[in-house]
């Protein structure tokens, strides 16, 4: 483990045998046999929480990412509108009745086709003055 042979575990137990004395060595392996224990097991401890918290990270990961989107079907585009239709000729526009006039028929109306014009501003405050 430490990359210690048994050989050299030997030499240490001969020489800690003769340090400290039959009496005393059994009860300094107990105490020492405890500490290892108590280590190892704070190691596993550890180990394991980081383990935890590294498989909930990945979790949490995991809900973020969204789920593949499958393949959309083939779109086409739609064709392109057709083009406007040819501006009629001068003559006509000498010709064109206003809407609300006598000379309308009841079928004109201010939304017909073509019909750009901008809406009346609003009326202003007497005071206000308008420029």
């Amino acid at each position: 483990m430490f990359g210690i042979d048994f050989s050299e575990i030997l030499v240490i137990f001969g020489i800690a045998l003769v340090v400290l004395g039959p009496e005393k060595l059994p009860r300094l392996a107990r105490t020492v046999g405890r500490w290892v224990g108590r280590a190892r097991a704070m190691a596993r401890q550890f180990r394991e929480q980081l383990e935890q918290e590294a498989d909930a990270l990945q979790h949490s990961v995991d809900l973020r990412t969204p789920p593949p989107v499958p393949p959309a079907a083939v779109v086409t585009p739609a064709p392109p509108p057709a083009p406007p239709a040819p501006a009629a000729p001068a003559a006509a526009e000498s010709a064109m009745i206003v809407p609300g006039s006598a000379d309308a028929p009841a079928a004109v109306a201010d939304t017909a086709p073509g019909h750009h014009e901008q809406p009346a501003p609003t009326p202003a405050e007497p005071h206000e003055r308008v420029g």
